[in-house]
């Protein structure tokens, strides 16, 4: 797979798609990865399956439907997870780097949590009464021109506008903002936190580094972002832990998660998780 910040940055929400199947090797790879064993940070073990929209029947395409937000989409990856405090959030975390491997294979993605019919994805994959779907993406190959709906959404979201360093990154007790000088050998990690994406680019996580090898993180929940149960902006959260940890990783920095009954309280944030560097 490519340099994870090089895909990372590539990856885009698709919501236009080719009229091109994809090929059966490529279907496989997918398929494989899709069925693996997935484990967030908190012991969540959501499922993955790639379900397959059959183009000649419209009646199916309408059960799955997703309100008009998608046109032409073959494919999509749908996931489902035991209901638990924290589940969506190791979602979030499981699914994204499918997402990104999808992106490495040269197809395009679009995080869905809220427009999209849950009731024809919940049977397509047999929901269970304890699981909930949070999210599903449509995977093919991006058309050559963006849609109105593309235009718009981007727009509208501002989509490729991202926060500055100093409303997203702390050090201390949240007085001060954490620089990119200052990150040292983690810039690269928190940079790729920075460009994750997130419900209507909201951008909700909050990064606190407690020490030189000691980062806590928080959600700043915004108003109306729960659906069919579903808290969505965990999902964001789930994704920036995933962005976090695969660049670490990549670094060669070892790390773990951890709850930290001593994380600074803030009366506007959600503490989540702290990760702790191990062996350095």
């Amino acid at each position: 797979m490519p340099d994870i910040t090089e895909l990372i940055q590539k990856r885009f929400s698709c919501r236009t798609y080719a009229d091109k199947p994809l090929e059966d090797q490529l279907l496989r790879q997918l398929d494989c990865l899709a069925a693996g064993e997935h484990t967030g940070p908190f012991g969540g073990k959501p499922r993955f399956q790639l379900i397959k929209l059959d183009m000649s029947s419209p009646e199916k395409w309408k059960k799955l439907g997703t309100y008009g937000v998608i046109k032409n989409a073959r494919l999509f990856l749908t996931g489902a997870i035991k209901k638990n405090n924290k589940a969506v959030v190791d979602f979030g975390y499981c699914m994204e780097p499918l997402i990104l491997e999808a992106t490495a294979l040269g197809l395009g993605t679009c995080w869905m949590a809220g427009t999209f019919n849950a009731g024809g994805f919940a049977r397509a994959i047999n929901l269970q009464g304890n699981e909930y779907i949070p999210a599903v993406s449509p995977v093919g190959y991006p058309a050559d021109r963006k849609s109105l709906t593309d235009r718009i959404f981007r727009l509208s979201a501002g989509s490729d506008h991202r926060k500055p360093w100093k409303d997203i990154f702390f050090t201390e007790d949240f007085s001060a903002p954490l620089t990119s000088e200052q990150a040292g050998k983690y810039f690269p990690a928190l940079e790729n936190i920075r460009l994750a994406p997130s419900a209507s680019n909201k951008q909700p996580w909050r990064i606190l580094r407690a020490a030189a090898d000691n980062f806590h993180f928080y959600l700043e929940r915004a108003f109306g972002y729960t659906l069919r149960e579903v808290p969505i902006q965990d999902i964001d959260m789930g994704i920036a832990l995933s962005h976090f940890e695969l660049t670490t990783r990549e670094l060669g920095i070892s790390g773990q998660w951890r709850i930290d009954e001593h994380a600074p309280e803030r009366k506007s944030l959600d503490y989540i998780v702290s990760w702790q560097e191990v062996g350095g």
